[in-house]
C-alpha cells in the first residue's frame, strides 16, 4: 500500500493556490514545461542537460485520478489498521528485523530510531519493498506541479530530481515509484533523497529502490531531522475509566504520564516514565481504542498528516515490539462522508473553523466537535455522534 507523506499532508492543509503560485501552474502543458525548463537553466543547470532530462515528459491522467481519490481518509482507525496489519506483514517484519539486525543496530546507535518504528513504515509504505509503484516518477511530478491544486509542493521536486539525474541517481525514462512522485522502499520524494540520502550499504551510491540499508538509513535520518527523540517511546495502548474528564483528551493537550495514571488510566504495555508528557488519544472516541501518545508520536505527523495512517503506523511498531492487539471496544458508528459534510456545515455555521467541507474528520473538525460537545454537556471526546448532530 503506497501512502504519501507530502501528498497526504497537502490534502489536509492546503487549499486553492495563491495568486502568486497560480503563475507557476495551469494553462498549456507545453507552455508550462517550457517555463520549467527556463527556470532550470536560470538555476544554473546546463541547457542541453535540461532538454535531455525533460525529453518525453508528459502529464499522466492516472496520477490526477489517484490524487483526487484518496479513500484512506474515509476509513476509521480500526478498519484501516485491520486492513494494513496482517499476520503475514507481522511475520515478514520480524524476519526483516532479523535479516538486517546489524543495519538496524547501526541506525539506532546513530539516529536513535528504534528498529520497529522503521520496520512499520517500511511495511505500510511498500510491503518491505515489494510494491514500490509503477508510475513514471518524472511524469508524476510534472503532472502534479502543472496541476494548480498544490504546485508549491511538487515544483521543487522536479528540480531536485534534475540534480539527482545530474549525479547519476535518477533516470527520467525508467525511474518509477508512487503516483505522488515518491521513490524507493520507504517512499521518499526527490528533495529528501537529495538532502538526506544515506549510503547505508557502503557501495558509494544511494539507491532507495534496491538497497534496504540505504532506504532504512535514509528514513531514520529523516525521522531524526524531523525531531525524533532518541530511543524514547512513542505510543502505548491504555484502558480508561468511564468517569474520565473527556475534555482533557486529544493530541492538542498534554500532561505527565503520572497524571494520567492518577486518573485511573492503565497501560496494556510497559508504563512510560511518569515525568514524560503524553496526550490521551481516542481515535474513535471514548468507547473505542485508547492510547497515550508521547512527543515522538507527533513526529509521525511530519511524515504524514493523516491521523488514521499515523496511528496505524505507530501502533504497528508497538505490535512488532511485543504489544498485544488493541481492544476494539464498541465505538459509535462512523459518519458517512455525506453526514460528515452535514456536520461540518453545521459546525461552520456556528463559527467553527473546520477547513474545507470535505467529509473528512480532520484535526479542525475534531476540535470543533469537542468544543460543541463540551458546550452541550455531552462527553467531549471529539468523536461525532448522532446525538451531537441532532443537538446541533
Amino acid at each position: 500500500m503506497l501512502l504519501s507523506r507530502i501528498v497526504l499532508c497537502g490534502a489536509l492543509i492546503f487549499g486553492a493556490p495563491s495568486i502568486a503560485l497560480s503563475k507557476t501552474c495551469g494553462g498549456s502543458f507545453s507552455s508550462w514545461l517550457g517555463k520549467a525548463k527556463a527556470e532550470a537553466v536560470s538555476k544554473g543547470h546546463n541547457k542541453a542537460t535540461v532538454e535531455k532530462f525533460f525529453r518525453g515528459a508528459k502529464p499522466d491522467a492516472k496520477v490526477l485520478k489517484a490524487d483526487r481519490s484518496q479513500a484512506v481518509f474515509q476509513l476509521t482507525f480500526t478498519k484501516f489498521a485491520a486492513r494494513s496489519i496482517s499476520s503475514g506483514r507481522m511475520n515478514n517484519g520480524r524476519k526483516n528485523m532479523a535479516k538486517y539486525k546489524n543495519t538496524f543496530a547501526k541506525i539506532q546507535q546513530k539516529y536513535g530510531v528504534q528498529p520497529v518504528v522503521l520496520t512499520a513504515f517500511w511495511a505500510l509504505e511498500t510491503d518491505y519493498g515489494a510494491v514500490q509503484g509503477n508510475f513514471n516518477t518524472l511524469n508524476a511530478l510534472v503532472t502534479l506541479a502543472h496541476d494548480c491544486r498544490r504546485p508549491n509542493l511538487f515544483r521543487p521536486q522536479i528540480f531536485a530530481a534534475l540534480k539527482l539525474y545530474e549525479r547519476g541517481d535518477f533516470d527520467p525514462a525508467t525511474t518509477k515509484g508512487a503516483w505522488a512522485g515518491e521513490i524507493g522502499m520507504v517512499q521518499m520524494l526527490p528533495e529528501d533523497i537529495l538532502n538526506r540520502g544515506v549510503d547505508g550499504d557502503g557501495d558509494g551510491r544511494v539507491r532507495l529502490k534496491t538497497s534496504a540499508p540505504d532506504a532504512l538509513h535514509t528514513g531514520a535520518r529523516l525521522l531524526r531531522d524531523l525531531g525524533w527523540k532518541a530511543n524514547q517511546p512513542w505510543l502505548v495502548e491504555v484502558t480508561v475509566p468511564e468517569n474520565l474528564n473527556w475534555n482533557e483528551t486529544g493530541l492538542d493537550k498534554s500532561k505527565p504520564v503520572s497524571y494520567w495514571a492518577s486518573k485511573g488510566v492503565k497501560t496494556r504495555g510497559k508504563m512510560p516514565s511518569g515525568s514524560l508528557k503524553a496526550s490521551l488519544m481516542l481515535p474513535q472516541g471514548r468507547k473505542g481504542p485508547a492510547f497515550l501518545a508521547m512527543p515522538n508520536f507527533h513526529v509521525y505527523f511530519e511524515w504524514n498528516k493523516s491521523l488514521v495512517y499515523v496511528t496505524t503506523a505507530a501502533y504497528f511498531a508497538t505490535r512488532l515490539a511485543g504489544a498485544p492487539a488493541f481492544l476494539k471496544g464498541r465505538p459509535d458508528p462512523a459518519f458517512s462522508a455525506t453526514d460528515m459534510k452535514k456536520l461540518q456545515r453545521k459546525l461552520k455555521s456556528k463559527g467553527h473553523d473546520v477547513g474545507k467541507v470535505d467529509g473528512i474528520l480532520g484535526a479542525k473538525t475534531r476540535a470543533a466537535v469537542q468544543k460543541e460537545q463540551k458546550r452541550l454537556k455531552l462527553p467531549a471526546d471529539a468523536w461525532p455522534t448522532r446525538a451531537l448532530l441532532g443537538r446541533l
